[in-house]
């Protein structure tokens, strides 16, 4: 059975990902992480964990589409001008969903309503038992002059504390509560996807291949040798069970992670949000792209500062092959 093509949806020439399944398939299944790039509804520390869309570098969007995996939206053309008709079965379905929202949240109201009141009656039973209790006890003869001392009811003795001061006011605690719960307000989820829409025809807009996708206009990466270097060593590292994140706050081009080692381009021994980088990368275009030495020993002293070693990815377009060397810093003397 053929797997069905993940939808990047792109816009101003960057694919994004806004289903979370996919999001999640992308991470376990083709090592893909990309960067999420979208806010949390009433989250105030936003620095760490975001949520959707999630952004993925162009690297890793030309991995997919080469490899079957995913084909490419054009998510603006996309959407049609719905008609009337259209629009009036949107409109009625979407009442329809939040009469139902609203008549669940009133079922489950009435059950902590109904819950509340039970416990407010087994609380004025127990009440109730203990009064006897004490009546029985202060009309032995027996018991006359320890009835006669004993102390005023204790507010803490009772399994519902207002209950003695309802009392005293001949008032049932139950009722302000139950006022609390009546004015409680609701929270109604409308379905935003618009991949369900009927004026939303995807399938008219997708397209399966790069060349595709290039002349219908949307995408156009990779253009330069520099990017045609990139996209193969990225391949080439993914192929061979990296995982890879950005790595430009490391002085490179990739992070690298692995399920042995981490590295970039950075590369990590799993998942990234599991284990640390031990690699930064850098592309070198082609066998013939110079490097200075003060580059290799810049790479060399900003991947120990890191805690990574520095990884020189060289791409040889005409042989089809990628070599990789690694800068460590040493000391001397």
């Amino acid at each position: 059975m053929t797997e069905e093509l993940i939808p990047l949806r792109v816009s101003n020439k960057k694919a994004y990902v806004w289903d979370v399944d996919d999001v999640a398939k992308l991470r376990s299944r083709h090592g893909i992480c990309g960067m999420l790039t979208g806010t949390l509804p009433h989250l105030s520390q936003q620095n760490v964990f975001l949520g959707v869309p999630l952004l993925l570098m162009p690297e890793e969007v030309v991995f997919l589409v080469e490899k079957g995996l995913a084909c490419l939206v054009d998510d603006k053309n996309a959407h049609h001008d719905p008609e009337p008709s259209h629009l009036a079965k949107w409109d009625s379905s979407r009442l329809k969903a939040i009469k139902h929202q609203l008549a669940l949240a009133e079922e489950e109201r009435e059950a902590k309503e109904h819950q509340y009141t039970t416990m407010t009656e087994e609380a004025i039973r127990k009440r109730k038992e203990r009064e006897q209790k004490r009546a029985s006890a202060a009309s032995s003869p027996n018991d006359q002059s320890r009835s006669s001392s004993e102390p005023a009811e204790n507010p803490l003795a009772y399994d519902n504390p207002g209950a003695l001061f309802d009392k005293q006011r001949g008032q049932d605690s139950s009722g302000a509560s139950r006022a609390g719960i009546t004015g409680a307000n609701y929270t109604v989820h409308i379905n935003a996807p618009s991949s369900q829409l009927e004026w939303y025809q995807q399938s008219l807009h997708s397209f399966t291949t790069l060349p595709s996708a290039r002349e219908a206009g949307i995408w156009d990466y990779p253009t330069s040798p520099e990017e045609r270097a990139r996209c193969a060593v990225f391949r080439d590292l993914r192929e061979k069970g990296y995982y890879l994140g950005i790595g430009i706050k490391f002085g490179g081009d990739y992070l690298r992670f692995t399920r042995e080692l981490g590295i970039f381009m950075a590369f990590h021994p799993g998942d990234p949000l599991r284990y640390h980088s031990h690699f930064v990368a850098s592309v070198i275009a082609s066998p013939r792209t110079p490097l200075q030495p003060m580059e290799i020993v810049a790479h060399g002293r900003l991947g120990t500062g890191t805690k990574k070693s520095h990884l020189l990815c060289e791409w040889d377009e005409k042989n089809d092959i990628v070599t990789y060397y690694s800068i460590e810093w040493a000391g001397f003397g």
